[in-house]
């Protein structure tokens, strides 16, 4: 901190000293800060649980593709199931060593929200080799159905 006595001529000091008040308002500011509370934000997903798989589904040990049709029904390796299942299915997938290979392919008009949700369950059962599928059809835009 910088102090100031005068001049050495013996006349009083005319500007005020600053530097005392700034180092208080810093503190205080540090202080507010501190005592801030932290602000979270959370979104609320409700997962599906898992359910049994059907017998007629098939693990491959090598690729698995899971296809989200554009009438929302999702298909693993060709055979329609739940959301729930597909935890299921993902769970069993990765006991298998090596983990095979998942891959994803919306369809055109596939819902985003259901798309979405999949993912989620993908992502939160740490499949380590997934892939998209099917980009090269959707290398050009154009309008949709009227």
């Amino acid at each position: 901190m910088a102090m100031s006595g005068g001049k050495d001529d013996g006349s009083p000091m005319m500007e005020m000293n600053t530097t005392p008040l700034i180092d208080v308002m810093l503190v205080l500011l540090i202080m507010f800060i501190i005592t801030i509370p932290v602000a979270t934000h959370a979104v609320n997903i409700d997962l599906p649980q898992p359910t049994t798989v059907p017998s007629e589904v098939t693990i491959d040990p090598i690729k698995n593709k899971l296809v989200l049709t554009a009438t929302n029904q999702i298909l693993w390796n060709g055979t329609s199931i739940s959301e729930g299942q597909l935890v299921s299915i993902i769970a069993s997938t990765k006991g298998i060593n090596p983990e095979p290979e998942l891959q994803f392919q919306p369809e055109e008009y596939a819902s985003y929200e259901i798309a979405n949700r999949m993912m989620k369950i993908i992502t939160d059962a740490k499949v380590t080799k997934f892939g998209f599928v099917g980009n090269e059809n959707f290398a050009t835009f154009e309008k949709g159905p009227n």
